[in-house]
């Protein structure tokens, strides 16, 4: 099968890799997602070259590379593209694994002078594709159908379907992940053997459960599909049961699909970086649908003189962000993303009055995490609407909250401590001992400014301090 239209899509320092590991008489392919990437059309993200040199030939080939990963036959050659810029290109010896363990590890590694056994070894037929360049020309080596399959659509395990998912829990995430971003579907047997070898998959960390859902999220049209596949599997109630809770709950009045159907539409209509508020916005919402919920909730409310939420399922919000902290922590991910993700969810439920001060205007501002999050939160209440036919939104009230938004950001913003006219130092320059005190005055003071911007001078803020210290010391 020729293909020699390919060659120009190959970098030139791939090029280079392969040829000189030629030019020392050993052979070289590209395999695995950069074949099936380049016959898709689509632009691969890294290139992976298998070869019959051993890890030290493949040094000696290559003094400038990275033999951290040698035991496992695979050498990072450090390469320059055309604009001088350093790239890692993986290079592995052909090799056989065995004897997996923890669901992830094979015991047992051997090398090989054979690509077919080094192809017979992955995941599934469209990753077990080979390319091998030779006189400007580009030709498919398909030792199990692997381009048929992508013709077809379809995410097939090699060989044995079931002993291929034993060998590594998380074959069955990686093909939901790869069904959904290539919108193809997982065939038969392959899909009833992953869900079969479940137990291996729970073996799986969370942070590489973790991963592979993100790119699920991030890198597919419609993450939906994934999702599903997931469920149906039985994948997800491995490292997501909460979101299963929403199955079936229904909100006749609003919406016009249940708790978990809604999350996934909305999920598909989000942007990238709101993905995960998205699918975590009501999750909640299947915990706080019971009258003693509400009634704690809204005595909660009238204790406090707030007014009653117009919407169904009381504390959602509130409950939602609560879970997403704990989902999120659990599956390990970096706190920034945690902080981000549940400010979102906690306050997506937000109801502008026309007849909120400047102060309520800083404290909104403040309480969603800043003004970066404010926009997010809009993206968010849109694409929320966006996913629901029986929404009754309209942007007018985004547009109100907008221009009070940026009729406050033309005066002073006073949005943390530390955009106070004093700081720690000048408190206990006023006798406050070093200690939790200090952060208390300035709390207070950063609410009396946040009320009135004006009261931002160094003397004013000292005055009100001193008074704090008398009631506090």
């Amino acid at each position: 099968m020729n293909h020699q239209n390919l060659l120009y899509k190959i970098p030139p320092e791939i090029l280079k890799v392969i040829n000189d590991l030629k030019t020392a008489s050993f052979e070289a392919y590209l395999v695995g997602g950069c074949v099936r990437d380049l016959l898709l059309n689509n632009p691969p993200k890294d290139y992976d070259i298998a070869t019959n040199a051993k890890p030290e030939e493949i040094s000696k080939v290559f003094p400038e590379s990275v033999t951290t990963y040698a035991k496992f036959g695979t050498v990072l050659v450090l390469t320059k593209d055309e604009h001088k810029e350093t790239h890692p290109v993986e290079v592995t010896t052909y090799r056989s694994e065995m004897d997996y363990r923890d669901g992830r590890w094979p015991m047992k590694v051997e090398f090989t002078s054979k690509l077919s056994k080094d192809l017979g070894r992955r995941d599934f037929t469209i990753n077990a594709l080979a390319m091998e360049i030779k006189d400007n020309e580009t030709d498919i080596i398909d030792l199990f159908n692997g381009v048929s399959d992508l013709h077809k659509g379809v995410i097939r395990a090699v060989g044995t379907p079931q002993l291929r998912m034993e060998e590594d829990g998380l074959r069955g995430f990686r093909a939901c992940r790869l069904a959904s971003t290539l919108e193809f579907e997982v065939e038969g047997e392959t899909f009833s053997a992953i869900s079969k070898a479940k137990s291996v998959s729970a073996q799986v960390s969370v942070e590489r459960i973790r991963d592979e859902f993100i790119r699920l999220l991030m890198e597919s049209h419609k993450p939906s599909i994934g999702i599903e596949l997931l469920r149906r599997t039985g994948l997800l109630e491995l490292f997501l049961p909460e979101l299963l809770e929403g199955i079936g709950v229904t909100q006749p009045e609003y919406h016009v699909d249940d708790v978990y159907h809604h999350l996934l539409a909305c999920v598909d209509v989000a942007l990238d970086e709101l993905k995960l508020a998205a699918l975590f916005h009501d999750i909640g919402k299947p915990r706080v649908k019971n009258v003693e919920f509400e009634q704690k909730y809204l005595q909660r409310l009238l204790k406090k003189g707030k007014v009653i939420p117009k919407h169904h399922f009381f504390g959602h919000d509130e409950e939602s962000a609560r879970m997403t902290e704990e989902i999120l922590v659990r599956m390990k991910f970096p706190k920034v993303e945690i902080k981000k993700t549940v400010s979102l969810v906690r306050w997506h439920m937000f109801y502008y009055q026309d007849e909120w001060s400047d102060g309520a205007v800083r404290r909104f501002i403040k309480r969603v995490g800043g003004e970066e999050n404010v926009d997010l939160l809009f993206k968010l209440r849109i694409a929320d609407a966006d996913s629901n036919p029986k929404s009754e939104f309209t942007p007018a009230e985004i547009q109100k909250l907008e221009e009070r938004i940026a009729e406050v950001r033309a005066k002073e913003m006073i949005l943390s401590v530390n955009d106070l006219a004093i700081n720690g130092k000048d408190l206990m320059g006023l006798g406050v001992p070093e200690g939790p005190i200090i952060g208390q005055i300035l709390q207070h003071l950063l609410k009396e400014v946040i009320e009135d911007p004006i009261l931002n001078e160094r003397e004013k803020l000292l005055s009100i301090s001193k008074n704090q210290i008398k009631n506090k010391l």
